[in-house]
This record gives structure tokens, C-alpha cells and sequence, in this order.
């Protein structure tokens, strides 16, 4: 369902959006828009490949998030009430498509999906949470993601290169979070915003506790940053400006922020 990689340092890297997988029995429900894929974070997990090579924990998806998004609510509340989302099994394209030629999943169909799919990938957030605690004595996790720059329906206008979310700074300290603007702030080829259209999906709300000595941080990239986002094509060379500032990320807040990460935060 998910490739896990326990890793050995207080970084955890989560791809929910990564995979491409949907199974057999479910292609002759969609559509042809269903069964594209559309909506997938292409190429996230080479843009950010550095970080297991260096020791992250890695949690991967293999599945489509058109089965299921892994980085919604069990309940299926919207995060950002009053706009355009997309729920726990989604039905549309990020484009408004339908994804099912027929009938949509009902509520047993969703909770089944639920408990094969969606629980095993956040217990194995939690074990991997549990771990960094216990060796490091805090945990940073990392939720890595990427979207078109453009998508009408959902946003207006285009996006910021680097969209970084920590639900308002609720999710990991103010220090920690200004040492990722700062490091930003540093160049200028890519734009950024710091808690703009994306401040988080749950997998950042849930698990980022500070307080408990748990940061997370989201980080929502815009594909043209770094493929070609009409026919598709990312190269290593595509990637290699972006990677190169990315590299710098896990390491600003290991080093520079390893005494505010590890010392309990005010609620």
C-alpha cells in the first residue's frame, strides 16, 4: 500500500499524494479522467530523494489519491471550509471532472477504504513519530506535496513556487518556522509564501504538536518549478535549482533549530 523506510534521523518525509496505483477492480468504474491520474504529485519523491539518502524516515504512497486521499480527515470534514476542496475519496478532478462513470462510492465503500488504506499509512506516521521521540527526543515531519500552478477552480491566479503551510504556526514553532522563511528569503528565483492557499492538509494539522515536541511542516510546490507542466517532462536538470534549495531546508532546521525543536513549546 506504502513504502516505509524507518530512516535514522529526526526527519520523516510523508508523499501522500505521490502514487499512481489503482486497483484492477476499480478501472471499469472510471472515467477516463479517473483513470489518468491527473492530480498526482508528480515526481515529489525524486524532487526530495536527497532527504533518504541522508537518513529521513520515508513514507511513500503507491496509491492513487483518486482511491483515497491520505491527507484528509477519518470524518471527512473539509479543512478549508467555504472553499473548493476535494474529500476523502474524491469524485472530481481537480479540474471538475468526474472521476466515476457511474455510481460513487457509498459510506461503506469509504470506511472500507478507510481501514485497508488510509489507517495503515498514519499508523505508520505515528510509529515512525514514536521512534524519533524515543531515540532523538523530538520529531519533525515533513509533508511533501506538489499541485499544477494554475487551477482555476481551486485557487485564482497562479501559484507561488514554494507554498509552505504550518496551519497558522500551530503546527511547529515559531522559530523553527521563521528559520525555513529566512532560508527563502535567501534567493530569488522561486517565489514563496508562508500560510497562503495551502496552510496544511491534516497530516500537517494532526501531528504537528509542538508542545509535544512533534513539528510538521508542509510544503506544496508548484510543478512548473520544476517539469514541464504541459507535456510532463521532468528531468534532472529541471529539478536541480529547486532540489539544490530544498537540500538546504532539512539541514537549516536540524542545525540551526535542533535546541527549539527539541525543547516543548507553549501551547
Amino acid at each position: 500500500m506504502f513504502e516505509c523506510d524507518p530512516g535514522d534521523s529526526p526527519l520523516i518525509v510523508s508523499m501522500p499524494h505521490v502514487g499512481t496505483e489503482l486497483p484492477e477492480t476499480l478501472l471499469p468504474r472510471l472515467s477516463t479522467a479517473g483513470r489518468a491520474v491527473a492530480d498526482t504529485d508528480w515526481y515529489v519523491d525524486r524532487l526530495w530523494a536527497f532527504a533518504r539518502r541522508s537518513g529521513a524516515g520515508w513514507l511513500r504512497a503507491r496509491y492513487s489519491r483518486y482511491l483515497i486521499d491520505l491527507n484528509r480527515p477519518p470524518d471527512d470534514h473539509s479543512l478549508y471550509p467555504g472553499q473548493t476542496t476535494t474529500p476523502l475519496c474524491p469524485t472530481e478532478t481537480f479540474a471538475g471532472e468526474p472521476i466515476y462513470l457511474g455510481p460513487l462510492p457509498d459510506a461503506a465503500e469509504v470506511a472500507q477504504r478507510r481501514e485497508q488504506y488510509w489507517r495503515p499509512y498514519h499508523d505508520a506516521i505515528q510509529a515512525l513519530i514514536r521512534q524519533r521521540l524515543k531515540h532523538h527526543g523530538f520529531a519533525l515531519l515533513l509533508d511533501a506535496h506538489s499541485i499544477l500552478s494554475s487551477v482555476p477552480r481551486l485557487f485564482p491566479g497562479r501559484l507561488p513556487d514554494i507554498n509552505v503551510g504550518t496551519y497558522g504556526g500551530r503546527s511547529m514553532s515559531r522559530l523553527s518556522e521563521g528559520k525555513v522563511v529566512a532560508l527563502l528569503q535567501t534567493q530569488q528565483r522561486f517565489s514563496h509564501v508562508l500560510n497562503g492557499r495551502f496552510q496544511g492538509g491534516y497530516i500537517t494539522r494532526a501531528y504537528g504538536q509542538p508542545a509535544q515536541r512533534v513539528h510538521a511542516i508542509q510544503f506544496e510546490i508548484a510543478q512548473s518549478a520544476y517539469m514541464d507542466e504541459q507535456s510532463g517532462v521532468c528531468s534532472a536538470a529541471s529539478m536541480a535549482p529547486l532540489q539544490a534549495l530544498l537540500e538546504q531546508i532539512p539541514e537549516a532546521l536540524m542545525v540551526a533549530g535542533h535546541e527549539d525543536l527539541y525543547r516543548p513549546q507553549p501551547v
